[in-house]
């Protein structure tokens, strides 16, 4: 009971912690938002939001790079904190521009996609990753 109540953390618990936020969100926005993207490419292409001005297809191709590329980097835990800075600014451009003054609602999955990949930033990627096995 002493240790659910104390606010330190040991090294394994935070190195789970890291493993698990890096692996789970990593491959379901690479499952649930990358893959679809790549297989829906050509209906896509003409009509994906393009909050830049760089074309429908140059932003269509910066998010796939992100959700896909970046996303497998992140899960293995290679190079993270480089590779998760594509999925940050894919998430606050989702938040803060595709889906400006829309409800909570609406907004709600990419917040969390936003925070975890926030938090992966700041973390890093923990023991248990590729990063770790270099002893980066």
């Amino acid at each position: 009971m002493k240790r659910l109540l104390t606010t330190s953390c040991t090294d394994t618990s935070f190195n789970i912690a890291a493993f698990l936020l890096r692996v789970v969100f990593g491959s379901l926005i690479f499952m649930q938002h990358g893959l679809p993207k790549i297989q829906n490419f050509g209906e896509l292409q003409s009509v994906f939001d393009d909050p830049f001005g760089i074309s429908h297809q140059g932003s269509l191709l910066l998010v796939i790079f992100a959700e896909v590329f970046c996303a497998m980097f992140v899960v293995i835990g290679l190079f993270t904190r480089l590779a998760v800075i594509p999925l940050v600014i894919a998430m606050a451009v989702v938040v803060f521009m595709s889906k400006q003054g829309q409800p909570l609602k609406n907004l709600e999955m990419p917040l969390l996609f936003l925070s975890a990949f926030l938090a992966i930033l700041f973390m890093g990627s923990g023991k248990y990753s590729a990063d770790g096995a270099l002893g980066k």
